[in-house]
C-alpha cells in the first residue's frame, strides 16, 4: 500500500493559500478518483485505487508543524516503510506549476517534512515538491506562502493539477521519472504555429 499525504492547514481561512498545494493535489485526486474522506489518524483519509495499487490519500489536520502526528498514526497502523510514503508539498525553489519526485534529503525549512521526518524516524520518504515558486527576497517569504493563489495564478494551477491526476498512476507504481515527464509534457505552453508564407520577393 502506498501512503499519499497532502500537506497544508485546515480550516476555509487556510484553504487557498500557496502553502496549502497538497492539500489541493489531494482533493483532486480524491475527486477525480472516487475517494471518499473519513475521519482518522488525526486527519482525514481516502482508501482509493491508483493504477492497480492501493493508496490511502491522508490530508493532517494537525495544523502544518504537527502533521508527523498523523502520518506517523497511519505509518504505524500500517505498518509501512518509509518508501511506500510519498508526500506532497509547497516548494518555494521551484518555478509555479513544475513539480519534482525526490526521495529522501533535508527539509529546506519546511515544518510539515520537519515533523514527519521528526515522528516516523526517518527522511527517506518520497515527496512530491509542488512549486510556487519565490517571491523574490526572503523577507516576503511568510507572506507569499500564507497569501492565496491569485486568479491568474489559478490559469495553471487547475490544469497542473488535473495533469497531476492523469499521470498518478506512474506515481503509484514507483515510475517516478516517467510520472514527471506526463506532468511536464501536459502543462508545457502550446507551441506557436506559424501559418505565414513568406512573402513573395517578386522576381
Amino acid at each position: 500500500m502506498r501512503l499519499f499525504v497532502g500537506l497544508g492547514n485546515p480550516g476555509a481561512q487556510y484553504a487557498g493559500n500557496r502553502h496549502n498545494i497538497g492539500f489541493m493535489a489531494l482533493d483532486r485526486l480524491a475527486e477525480k478518483l472516487g475517494g471518499r474522506w473519513r475521519s482518522k489518524y488525526q486527519g482525514r483519509y481516502a482508501d482509493i485505487a491508483i493504477g492497480g495499487e492501493r493508496v490511502l490519500l491522508l490530508e493532517p489536520l494537525t495544523f502544518m508543524n504537527e502533521s508527523g502526528r498523523s502520518v506517523a498514526a497511519a505509518y504505524h497502523f500500517h505498518k509501512l516503510h518509509a518508501a511506500d510514503v510519498i508526500v506532497f508539498h509547497d516548494e518555494l525553489d521551484l518555478a509555479p506549476g513544475k513539480l519534482r519526485v525526490k526521495e529522501g534529503g533535508g527539509t529546506a525549512g519546511h515544518n510539515g517534512l520537519r515533523s514527519i521526518e521528526a515522528c516516523i524516524g526517518t527522511r527517506a520518504f518520497k515527496r512530491v515538491r509542488l512549486g510556487i515558486g519565490h517571491p523574490g527576497h526572503k523577507d516576503r517569504v511568510l507572506g507569499h506562502v500564507l497569501g492565496d493563489f491569485s486568479k491568474v495564478e489559478r490559469t495553471w494551477l487547475d490544469p497542473f493539477l488535473d495533469a497531476l491526476v492523469n499521470a498518478s498512476p506512474l506515481l503509484a507504481q514507483g515510475q517516478d521519472a516517467a510520472f514527471m515527464s506526463k506532468v511536464a509534457l501536459a502543462t508545457q505552453p502550446p507551441k506557436k504555429i506559424i501559418t505565414d508564407k513568406p512573402a513573395d520577393s517578386g522576381s
